[in-house]
């Protein structure tokens, strides 16, 4: 039995922006060659006489998922991830290339995809059911503990087109998550539910990613991602820029939207330093790139710094900060003398035990009173170590710190009490 649950090679998919939107008359084609006769007969950009312009959604896409694997797709808005999905769920077809699904696919891909607005919500749980390709009896199995979830039990029998959106999507999620697909598909709907509910549809997926269930999640929010998915896909104009493991792929996608970079972490035109620190990089352990750090033990930094004149009296701080800019650590070094030229300044750690994420180094240089420099160095680094936290992510502190666990059993000793 394979052990692939979707496969595809090389899919693309070809849209055509301003064709005519229906079937014209040959006298009203006449009519507007007459009008228009250059536009009418003459080729576009592209090389065709239709008036169209082609683009492509997606292009060459190819990829393999194993069985029960968690994969997350990540990318700025008109990526192409909502594409993929919705070949994926066969809701369009592909221009060129081919996709393959072993077993049953659920599909999550809008709010009242698949819902009838004229039915109530009893019937669209059936009929959704139905189109997942169940039988009544495994619907009628799970029917309560989905209204429950999707807690709509005093509209169940509501046509559809009176809930809200919220209630639409709660419905959706909850008879796509609980009809056992072998695949579970989910697009960034989540975004439109409350903080209670994506919490309650993340533990969700979570129980079905335990069972052996692979799951595609689309989301832009890295955190939702982190906790939930082992591997990450990386689409950027309709391609796949980036695969790996979790931490290294979100760890890069995120730095590379913060600075605006083009995807190798090196931000686009930065001035040239004459007077001050010029660049950062983890010496060790060394890693793919320069700015990641990716296992847990000791760690040395290095941050070079350029001067066009001596320095007698120096006073050089340095602080860690997170994304959110809390403080993490700080340390000053105080009556520096550096003579003109370059200088590289290291710092070495036992372990740097945070959470994964992005941090920012900020380092700076005094004279006395007067600033040299005061640099929030760029790019910022990416913590991307295995997490060692507690399941439930409102729980996760700041601190990442690998520890042992172990029970013993011990005596307990009473003393006597006299009254």
């Amino acid at each position: 039995m394979s052990e692939i649950a979707i496969s595809a090679d090389g899919l693309g998919k070809r849209y055509r922006i301003g064709a005519l939107a229906r079937q014209t008359t040959i006298g009203e084609r006449l009519t507007h060659a007459m009008k228009a006769p250059v536009r009418w007969l003459g080729p576009n950009r592209n090389g065709s006489s239709s008036g169209h312009v082609d683009f492509w959604a997606l292009r060459d896409v190819s990829f393999e998922l194993r069985k029960g694997e968690v994969v997350g797709l990540i990318g700025r808005n008109g990526a192409g991830k909502s594409t993929l999905l919705k070949i994926l769920s066969r809701v369009t077809q592909p221009t060129v290339g081919w996709a393959e699904i072993h077993g049953r696919v659920g599909s999550l891909l809008e709010v009242g995809t698949g819902f009838h607005p004229e039915l109530t919500g009893r019937e669209n749980t059936y009929l959704n059911g139905a189109i997942l390709g169940m039988g009544k009896k495994e619907i009628d199995r799970k029917f309560d503990e989905i209204v429950a979830f999707a807690e709509v039990g005093d509209f169940i029998d509501t046509p559809l087109k009176h809930y809200s959106t919220g209630m639409q999507m709660r419905l959706a999620f909850a008879v796509a998550a609980h009809l056992e697909p072998e695949t579970l598909l989910v697009d960034e709907v989540l975004a439109v539910g409350d903080m209670a509910f994506q919490k309650k549809c993340l533990g969700k997926m979570g129980e079905v990613a335990s069972g052996g269930r692979t799951i595609v999640f689309v989301s832009h929010q890295l955190n939702q991602i982190r906790r939930l998915c082992e591997k990450v896909i990386w689409l950027d104009q309709g391609k796949i820029f980036q695969v790996g493991p979790t931490p290294e792929v979100a760890g890069a996608y995120e730095t590379s939207m913060m600075n605006r970079a083009d995807g190798s972490g090196q931000v686009k035109g930065a001035p040239e330093i004459h007077n001050g620190f010029v660049s950062w990089e983890i010496v060790e352990p060394r890693a793919e790139k320069p700015n990641m750090l990716t296992t847990m033990g000791p760690v040395r930094v290095k941050f070079v710094l350029k001067l066009d004149k001596p320095v007698a009296d120096g006073h050089h701080g340095i602080a860690l900060f997170n994304h959110e800019r809390q403080l993490m650590w700080a340390r000053a070094e105080n009556r520096l003398q550096l003579p003109s030229g370059i200088h590289e300044f290291y710092y070495e750690f036992p372990t740097l035990p945070l959470r994964p994420g992005l941090y920012n180094w900020d380092v700076s240089l005094y004279e006395g009173v007067k600033q040299i420099d005061h640099w929030s160095c760029v790019p910022e680094m990416i913590i991307a170590t295995e997490i060692h936290q507690h399941p439930d992510d409102s729980w996760n502190g700041i601190l990442n710190l690998p520890c042992q666990f172990s029970t013993e059993r011990g005596a307990l000793h009473v003393q006597d009490v006299h009254i």
